[in-house]
């Protein structure tokens, strides 16, 4: 029913030892995935091709992560480094949402749930930011798109963190919509009510200590009415858990509890609309213990 896809070139992606983007969180939500379902169906992730990151970013972007020979570590912006083991961990990330696509579309699995970092989903066309080097769930959009021939792909983003660098990479497509919740004011400054592209975009922005029940009401009310009505045949999501009320980066007060009911009501969607087809990507997270709680509730309701 779910196949994850990671691999141990993610773990070695270094961004020093005080950065909250580390490679204890992956490690930790692997274990608790493994503690937790000693029988999923463990994929080992590819490298994803220089075409299919073409397809959403820039080739001075794939020169930079790609062929910069770090000597400890370079930083890309204040939050986002290179280190020696940044590219194949990218190339990873991004491969693994391109696998679970080809998963999901050929009948393999019907769901995927993608261990992996660095994230994605602030990277833009030509930049990378905010932890993200490559739009992992971009490029496996693209990917859907450009290899199988879909029409109308969703993506559900319920980060903290706006998904800033997917929105701009899709505001004019109209074959993805994308749907997305978020603490705001907070970085990175986007997602704004009124961001809404060519139609294809819904934002539900929050504010600085909203609970699950307002988190519980925007989606009920605004996102997934969205998504339903964009009759979509694949679902994506940003599977990102700092919106949990330990996290250190921001103030939302949410519960695993919460993202348990989203993913039964995006389930829910995709069961009515694509053949329960969905891939979720990790995205943000960064108290260990909430990461680990909220990845096992999310996995949980994806394997059934």
């Amino acid at each position: 029913m779910i196949q994850v896809f990671t691999h141990p070139a993610c773990l070695a992606h270094d961004t020093g030892p005080e950065h909250v983007e580390r490679p204890a969180r992956l490690l930790t939500v692997l274990r608790a995935l493994e503690t937790a379902h000693p029988d999923l169906d463990w994929q080992q992730a590819p490298q994803a091709s220089r075409g299919q990151l073409l397809r959403v970013h820039e080739e001075s972007l794939l020169q930079l992560v790609l062929e910069t020979e770090p000597h400890g570590l370079i930083a890309l912006d204040p939050d986002t480094l290179l280190s020696p083991g940044s590219a194949e961990a990218a190339l990873r990330a991004a491969g693994a949402g391109v696998a679970a696509v080809d998963a999901v579309l050929s009948d393999r699995t019907q769901r995927a749930f993608c261990a992996v970092r660095p994230p994605g989903h602030h990277a833009t066309a030509s930049a990378a930011m905010g932890f993200c080097l490559f739009n992992n769930i971009a490029v496996a959009a693209a990917h859907a798109l450009a290899r199988h021939g879909l029409e109308r792909v969703a993506i559900a983003d319920f980060d903290v963190h706006h998904g800033n660098g997917t929105q701009a990479i899709f505001a004019q497509e109209p074959r993805v919509c994308f749907a997305s919740s978020h603490q705001w004011p907070l970085y990175p400054g986007s997602g704004a009510h009124n961001e809404t592209g060519i139609g294809n975009l819904a934002n539900a922005p929050l504010p600085e200590g909203a609970d699950g029940k307002a988190f519980r009401a925007v989606w009920q009310n605004e996102l997934l009415p969205f998504l339903d009505a964009f009759q979509p045949q694949l679902l994506l999501i940003s599977a990102g858990f700092d919106g949990h009320r330990r996290d250190p980066l921001a103030s939302l007060q949410l519960s695993a509890d919460d993202f348990a009911w989203l993913t039964r009501e995006l389930v829910q969607i995709a069961n009515h609309q694509c053949d329960g087809r969905i891939v979720s990507l990790l995205e943000g997270g960064y108290d260990l213990a909430a990461l680990a709680e909220c990845s096992v509730a999310h996995v949980d309701v994806l394997r059934f």
